[in-house]
């Protein structure tokens, strides 16, 4: 496949995570540090949303960040294929008193309304949407006109030096250091490039987007028409 080349359907990289598997991610993610980290994630991404915005993210998890943007004052929906984490992330939600709702369904068949959203977020999982030209078509769909996708994960074009670099600042232990930089390496194979976004973005209905590196990761701004 060429920098450019892309696959419009792909195999999925391994099932949904569902129960115990699930639950052990959950409490990786929920450590303080973590924690912290979703907390000015939503902080900074607050800043470009109008206030009382209504907010989708899709494949939030746990939902820890989705529980943080919610906490600022934004509308805020989840939407995930694993059952478990729907059910994780409507727990944490109403623990941490925060109104959050949290769906299961599949990102290329949304079960919501054309125009529900003004903002729609997905962090870190865009590679493992079998269908990346659909699950971009329905984002389209579900925002409304001058409505906003932001699409962050890891980039295809991350050498082993970003990575290596990337995990030294997670301050891991050795085991955890070793594990994480062998896992993002594995997950590396099947992001794409910047090219190869721009060009799975021409061919859905946004049309275009713009592009953003830093460090290992790759951002996408996609933008509803109005």
């Amino acid at each position: 496949m060429t920098n450019t080349e892309v696959k419009r359907h792909r195999t999925k990289l391994v099932p949904e995570m569902e129960g115990p598997v699930a639950r052990a991610y959950a409490r990786g993610r929920g450590t303080a540090p973590q924690l912290a980290f979703y907390r000015s994630s939503a902080a900074e991404l607050a800043k470009q949303l109008p206030g009382g915005a209504d907010v989708l993210e899709v494949a939030p998890g746990p939902g820890f960040h989705a529980v943080e943007l919610a906490r600022l004052g934004f509308a805020v929906t989840g939407l995930d294929v694993s059952r478990t984490f729907v059910s994780l992330a409507s727990q944490y939600a109403r623990e941490q008193g925060v109104a959050a709702e949290f769906v299961h369904g599949d990102v290329a068949a949304m079960p919501f309304a054309d125009g529900s959203f003004d903002f729609l977020i997905t962090q870190a999982a865009f590679k493992n949407f079998a269908d990346p030209v659909d699950a971009l078509d329905e984002m389209w769909r579900v925002l409304r006109p001058g409505g906003v996708a932001l699409v962050q994960d890891l980039r295809k074009t991350a050498t082993s030096e970003d990575i290596a670099a990337e995990v030294a600042g997670m301050k891991l232990g050795p085991v955890g250091a070793f594990t994480t930089k062998w896992t993002l390496g594995q997950l590396r194979k099947r992001a794409y490039t910047p090219e190869q976004f721009e060009t799975l973005a021409r061919e859905s209905r946004f049309g275009s987007c713009h592009i953003t590196t830093d460090g290992i990761g790759l951002e996408a701004r996609l933008t509803k028409a109005a």
